[in-house]
């Protein structure tokens, strides 16, 4: 098979038209990306900085975009089941730190993580599920060294769970 020289040259040029106008539209593309990702870090940092500030009616309104748009983030997740638990919403802050330790399984030996989140359980009720976290807590005997009481605080917990039966 024989292309005459103008053949190709059309061929040629519509290859990189194609190449052209591929890098141009991942480009546009790639931009819009940063720019979505941008705008929701910003808007988690600001969640962030009233969660720790103690403005968490402002924090929850700041998160809650959030999590619809990134349901598969452990932080967003996290952050609102902090949130939640501050605000009094016990069942919907253990939704949210179960959601977080689904995505990131690993959770499970991060000390102050699995306390909260043995609280959150504790305060919603869940006495149970509660009980479980709690143990492990003690089972793995942590003592995380921002936080001295740690296993005191388990094991005050553990003792209210037993002396509910």
């Amino acid at each position: 098979m024989h292309f005459k020289n103008k053949t190709r040259k059309y061929i040629l040029l519509g290859i990189i038209a194609f190449i052209f106008v591929g890098i141009i539209a991942a480009n546009i593309l790639a931009n819009k990306q940063d720019a979505t990702f941008e705008t929701e870090e910003f808007i988690y940092q600001q969640a962030v900085q009233q969660y720790q500030s103690g403005n968490y009616a402002e924090a929850q309104k700041l998160i809650a975009d959030l999590v619809v748009e990134k349901a598969d983030s452990e932080q967003v997740n996290y952050l609102a089941g902090l949130i939640a638990a501050s605000v009094g919403e016990y069942p919907s802050a253990a939704v949210y730190m179960q959601k977080a330790l689904d995505i990131n399984p690993h959770n499970v030996e991060a000390p102050m993580f699995m306390l909260q989140f043995g609280e959150v359980l504790f305060s919603a009720k869940r006495f149970d599920d509660a009980k479980i976290v709690l143990e492990r807590c003690k089972e793995w005997n942590w003592m995380p060294e921002d936080y001295p009481q740690y296993q005191e605080q388990v094991q005050e917990m553990l003792t209210e769970i037993e002396n509910m039966k």
